[in-house]
């Protein structure tokens, strides 16, 4: 068995992350680490884990966990990995980070738009960037740091990555418009998330400012083999879970001045993902929603070629606190340790 160990495993995606190894044939949490509830039986703090996790949770000490763990789970604010790694950490444990700390490889891009020092900006470099069905072949036994990607990130790379390595699009063209349940904004209490201010409402923010802006731009520029350049503008919506991405750019021409059809964006699309388990490309037609990936780890893909615009507007749909956190954690986990890259994830969507 994997002995795993969750810091964070009291916030939204540490909860996520304690459900899905709860059912993982290969792994068994052996440190469910917390900063406000250490002592506390985990099943008082989450009580859909009563009778299931009798464990108590303890602190957030890494280097003590490091020597009773195979893998680190870092469900942490930004800062907090930076500040406390070592290269005495990651001789002994491979760690996936949830948070931003090893995301972005420019040190000053970070530093930029998260407002804070990185601390330990020697491990920048190795650490790979955990987008499974872009970098499974650099996620291997011998890779000790994975930056696990985002919500808002993973949603909008996958939706937009065919067309941006075809050089189909323009992609300094890319507009990206996104949706998030409340529930990405973490479990800590803050006025704007209050029910009274969510309930009812959708409201843009972080407009032009929104610290995933650098990420998608870096990870598409990587595709594209280009600088990207977009304009992503973050939405909150009145819902628990759920994030959908509508993105627009112009579509480039053929040779013969006509735009590509519609099966030849598709064909493009299932060259990257047709044999992707968790990636769905949709029949004609049909728009990814929100609540046909909810619980699951799969990331629903659609599009509309608008030959009125010239332009191909494409959508994606993932739970954020699965594929969009805690689920990708598990794939990437399963990847370091030669497992079935479905292992613990094979989830049907909950409806209603």
């Amino acid at each position: 068995m994997i002995r795993a160990g969750i810091i964070g495993a009291t916030g939204y995606a540490g909860g996520e992350l304690v459900r899905l190894l709860a059912g993982h044939k290969e792994a068994e949490i052996v440190w469910y680490g917390s900063h406000s509830y250490i002592d506390k039986k985990y099943y008082e703090v989450y009580r859909n884990m009563f009778r299931i996790v009798e464990d108590v949770c303890r602190d957030d000490n890494l280097s003590e966990l490091a020597e009773q763990a195979d893998v680190i789970f870092t469900a942490t604010p930004q800062g907090f990995l930076a500040g406390v790694l070592t290269e005495e950490i990651l001789n002994k444990v491979k760690i996936i980070d949830l948070s931003a700390d090893y995301r972005i490889k420019d040190v000053a891009v970070y530093e930029q738009w998260y407002g804070i020092e990185h601390k330990s900006p020697q491990f920048i470099q190795e650490a790979v960037y955990g987008l499974c069905e872009l970098n499974r072949s650099q996620i291997t036994g011998s890779t000790r740091l994975i930056a696990n990607p985002g919500c808002y990130t993973t949603c909008s790379i996958l939706t937009a990555y065919p067309l941006v390595k075809e050089g189909m699009i323009d992609a300094g063209t890319l507009i990206v418009d996104a949706k998030s349940g409340t529930s990405g904004a973490g479990r800590g209490a803050k006025v704007p998330n209050l029910f009274c201010e969510v309930n009812e409402n959708m409201k843009a923010y972080g407009v032009a400012s929104h610290r995933h802006t650098p990420e998608i731009e870096e990870q598409l520029g990587y595709a594209g083999n280009c600088r990207v350049t977009i304009n992503f503008t973050p939405h909150l919506v009145p819902m628990n879970r759920g994030i959908l991405v509508t993105e627009y750019a112009d579509l480039k021409r053929k040779a013969d001045g006509t735009l590509p059809s519609w099966d030849e964006v598709k064909a493009v699309y299932d060259r990257y993902y047709g044999d992707e388990k968790f990636v769905r490309v949709l029949e004609k037609g049909c728009c990814p929603e929100t609540k046909w990936v909810e619980g699951s780890n799969y990331v629903d893909i659609g599009f509309v070629v608008d030959e009125r615009t010239g332009r191909v507007i494409m959508m994606g749909a993932l739970d954020n606190l699965v594929k969009g956190a805690a689920g990708q954690a598990v794939q990437n986990m399963n990847l370091l340790f030669g497992l079935k890259e479905s292992e613990g994830l094979e989830l049907v969507p909950c409806f209603p």
